[in-house]
């Protein structure tokens, strides 16, 4: 069994799952939350399968700037950059991780409030 068998992100990426991408490059794709807790929530996903922030290498660093940048992009181009916006990943089941393949929340739009 592959991973586009058992992941949904990698099956996102592979055109066998629908999404409408906002997004899209060589190394990394973003599309809207289906379940969104904001006004703006996207998910920016690398296009390589890598299982959670435990799971990346010293040679990923270029590709996490690279995401963080894309979010960036996303957030000025959604309109949500002057007035603030989180970028959320969650590590692992108790850090609430729910499908594992890294993946960051651009998540904006409305007042977040504070962060306990």
């Amino acid at each position: 069994m592959s991973l586009t068998d058992t992941c949904i992100f990698c099956k996102i990426v592979e055109g066998d799952a629908p999404a409408d991408f906002v997004y899209q490059d060589e190394h990394v794709v973003a599309f809207a939350d289906i379940h969104p807790q904001a006004p703006v929530h996207l998910l920016i996903i690398p296009v390589r399968h890598i299982p959670s922030m435990a799971e990346v290498k010293d040679d990923d660093t270029e590709l996490l700037g690279h995401m963080l940048q894309v979010a960036r992009k996303l957030a000025e181009e959604h309109g949500i950059s002057e007035t603030g916006y989180r970028i959320i990943t969650n590590c692992g089941a108790e850090g609430g991780q729910v499908v594992f393949h890294l993946h960051f929340h651009l998540v904006g739009g409305k007042s977040l409030g504070r962060f306990a």
